[in-house]
């Protein structure tokens, strides 16, 4: 058995991952097409590489299939609700930073709080007769932000698409979604709420709890996990 350690299989977090590690002397290489999720680790013994999504990672490492594992903080605590007892964080690498935040129509002029979409939801209700709809991928980090802001009276809508364009669609009224430079929110006429984003994310390399390890995977552990840190 070898240390497993599973990466983004592509686009621009792999290669950012790939940039990180080789900067401290591990190499991370793809060995087949793009297709093929094969990889191999150069610069140190007794690891493998593991190609794969990035939202697929939390789950892995939960589940001790690996033992080291890069992806969002975002995906994380939206897929693992005890991720705390499951995995641990080693260290954020310095890319991917991202917030998931809420964001309703600019043209709600006065909404612009917690408080002000707990206000407009209700009058939502009152004039519609149905729960204002809020469209999003990450339900549970959504529920419990408005949980803890006091908002109750609206629904979560699933989205698997894009996000941003619900509201044009008229499939939700407000969205909740990660954004880095807010471009995309913009071109659809949202704005972001003033409040603290629900999560501020990044790129974070994470060690499993769980993971099977003999003496010797345990020797090529700390050893990577020194390497990494010097």
């Amino acid at each position: 058995m070898s240390v497993k350690l599973g990466v983004p299989s592509k686009g621009r977090l792999m290669e950012k991952t790939f940039d990180w590690f080789s900067q401290r002397g591990v190499r991370l290489t793809r060995t087949g097409s793009e297709r093929e999720y094969a990889g191999a680790v150069g610069g140190i013994q007794g690891v493998s590489l593991v190609l794969l999504s990035a939202g697929e990672v939390p789950r892995e490492l939960a589940t001790g299939r690996l033992h080291f594992g890069v992806t969002g903080t975002d995906l994380v605590q939206e897929k693992l609700p005890l991720w705390e007892q499951q995995i641990e964080p080693v260290q954020e690498l310095g890319f991917g930073h991202a917030d998931l935040v809420l964001a309703v129509p600019k043209a709600w002029v006065d909404v612009d709080t917690l408080d002000d979409l707990d206000a407009a939801a209700t009058a939502f209700r009152a004039a519609h007769d149905m729960r204002l709809r809020i469209a999003t991928k990450y339900h549970r980090l959504v529920r419990e932000h408005l949980r803890q802001g006091g908002v109750a009276d609206y629904a979560l809508v699933d989205s698997q698409g894009a996000t941003e364009g619900t509201v044009a669609n008229e499939t939700a009224e407000a969205i909740a979604d990660i954004t880095s430079s807010g471009e995309t929110l913009r071109a659809n006429h949202l704005k972001v709420l003033g409040d603290d984003p629900i999560l501020r994310s990044q790129a974070t390399l994470w060690r499993s709890r769980l993971a099977p390890a003999s003496e010797a995977d345990r020797k090529v552990i700390d050893a990577l996990t020194k390497q990494l840190a010097g």
